[in-house]
């Protein structure tokens, strides 16, 4: 199983970001996928879900309303469209599936917000 996050950078509050994760390894559209986020000295917190089953979406309140979670199963592919970034996102984000038993993470990619 690899997941392989992109799309980090630096963005000027207001601003906008795409992350992707790759995934291989596993089949990708049976397994719910997620993000996370770790900011510094901060617990890691679930910021997007999607389903495999029906491709519903779950957000964390702080980010309803500016971030989009959605799935490419053809090309296996995760996403997360970030917009009204603000400097409280800041932090590394990772793609996250619990596959066969085990959590499975990616190397993380870092957001970060700031003028």
């Amino acid at each position: 199983v690899q997941l392989v996050e992109s799309g980090g950078g630096l963005v000027q509050p207001g601003g906008s970001l795409t992350l992707s994760c790759a995934a291989s390894g596993f089949t990708f559209s049976s397994y719910d996928m997620s993000w996370y986020r770790q900011a510094p000295g901060k617990v890691r917190e679930l910021v997007a879900r999607i389903f495999s089953v029906g491709g519903s979406r779950d957000y964390a309140d702080s980010v309803k309303g500016r971030f989009t979670i959605s799935r490419n199963n053809a090309k296996y592919t995760l996403s997360l469209q970030m917009k009204d970034l603000k400097p409280e996102d800041t932090a590394v984000y990772y793609c996250y599936a619990y596959i066969r038993g085990s959590d499975c993470w990616g190397q993380g990619t870092q957001v970060t917000v700031s003028s």
